[in-house]
């Protein structure tokens, strides 16, 4: 170690040398997108130091120092162990140096060159989200719908759709430029919530200019919301674009891009917005048969045959904790609560229409080594076929994108989830109280 300016810094070789030191804790200060695999400023490499966490300068824009410190918590921070931190920017690793230390940190080090740097050397190791392409980032989109060609671009046309459930007055009165309109009821049938039939599919697809070689960006938009509105989904639009993005993968869509928070993100960050409605184009043919992915939905007796087989396989409940020990059903149209019997808790978040569990602060994606840990904490593992279950599939969907970015290759989503398994309590069994 040595100072500079004041700032204890650490070199290339004693980074390198203490990656796998537990008591170094190395953060990255970039944004997020950054962290998972995207060139924020046109790198040698996307990604992260290997075991870095992720702790976005711009959060200290957002945030008061009472969450600030949940947040150096939550994540690790101090506890006796040196921190260490990089960056783009010098100025962005001051910025996070300063915090860390007023409140309260020690010994919190700087790397004394960018990660431009480290990126540059083929070298030194980096990791990254393996699908990170298909989580786009604010900027990216900007770029795009100005003409752009930014890295990972589209190879052929592209569609964006704002998608919520059954609300098209939102998408009118505001939505990202070139937007198009995607009600989540012509994906799911509002008997049951599964997924439409593949001809109901293809006629709903082909009536949006979705063919199978389009690649489709969705985005939702976020306000609060509660089980008792008589339309409760129209408040959770990402979770319903996840919900849509599973189902275009179903059926063959393959390249499916979320936007990483959504209309709010996009909106806080100045970007512009129009009123109106954008008129979708029909495609005359989805262009090969639906589903293309039936592997990536399953139904009620290949949920049970997950369940028989623990030590290779998890049906993996995406639930409140309240839903989970049967308190409440989290939905007004499901009278009976509890869980599925040998179910695996995956958690999600306050209630039905929240994600907390899963998102930072500023309503992203958590960094995936967190969301990851949390799984194997739960034993669940890419080594399983894992199906994930809520309600009704919209939080599983959800979790399923967040295993497909992380390149799992057996995940699913339980399309009946709590609605179709507790109508019948005699022949699928249901838990309730503490596991």
């Amino acid at each position: 170690m040595r100072s500079h300016n004041d700032v204890a810094t650490v070199s290339t070789p004693e980074l390198q040398g203490r990656l796998n030191d537990p008591d170094v804790t190395i953060v990255d200060v970039r944004p997020l997108f950054a962290y998972n695999g995207w060139r924020e400023n046109g790198e040698a490499r996307g990604g992260h130091v290997p075991g870095a966490i992720s702790f976005p300068t711009g959060w200290l824009e957002q945030l008061d120092d009472a969450e600030i410190e949940r947040l150096i918590r939550s994540k690790g921070l101090g506890q006796g162990r040196e921190t260490v931190l990089y960056g783009s920017a010098a100025a962005d690793v001051s910025s996070v140096r300063t915090t860390l230390t007023a409140l309260g940190l020690a010994d919190v080090r700087a790397y004394e060159h960018s990660w431009a740097e480290w990126a540059a050397d083929e070298a030194l190791p980096a990791e990254r989200l393996p699908n990170y392409e298909k989580l786009v980032h604010t900027e990216w989109v900007r770029r795009l719908l100005d003409g752009e060609r930014p890295e990972a671009a589209p190879p052929g046309r592209f569609l964006l759709f704002h998608v919520n459930f059954g609300v098209p007055e939102e998408y009118e009165d505001s939505h990202i430029p070139g937007a198009l309109y995607l009600d989540t009821n012509l994906l799911e049938s509002s008997d049951d919530w599964n997924r439409r039939s593949p001809e109901e599919l293809e006629r709903a697809l082909c009536s949006l200019g979705i063919s199978h070689d389009t690649t489709v960006i969705v985005y939702g938009r976020d306000t609060e919301g509660q089980a008792n509105e008589k339309w409760p989904g129209r408040r959770a639009g990402q979770i319903a674009a996840n919900r849509a993005a599973l189902i275009l993968r179903y059926a063959g869509v393959e390249d499916v891009r979320v936007l990483d928070g959504g209309y709010d993100r996009w909106a806080r960050a100045g970007n512009a917005l129009e009123p109106g409605v954008n008129p979708a184009t029909p495609v005359p043919s989805f262009g090969v048969r639906i589903p293309q992915h039936p592997e990536f939905i399953v139904d009620l007796d290949e949920a049970k045959q997950i369940l028989s087989d623990p030590d290779h396989a998890a049906l993996v409940s995406v639930r409140s904790w309240r839903e989970h020990i049967g308190e409440v059903s989290g939905y007004n149209y499901i009278g009976l609560a509890g869980r599925i019997a040998g179910d695996v808790w995956g958690n999600c978040g306050s209630d039905a229409y929240h994600m907390q569990h899963y998102r930072n602060v500023d309503n992203t994606m958590r960094a995936y080594p967190e969301i990851a840990a949390n799984w194997e904490e739960a034993d669940i593992g890419p080594e399983k076929w894992v199906a994930f279950y809520c309600g009704t599939g919209w939080r599983a969907s959800e979790t399923w994108f967040y295993a497909y970015l992380m390149g799992w290759q057996r995940i699913a989503v339980y399309d009946g989830g709590w609605f179709e398994w507790s109508q019948d309590p005699v022949n699928n069994p249901i838990e309730v109280g503490q596991p």
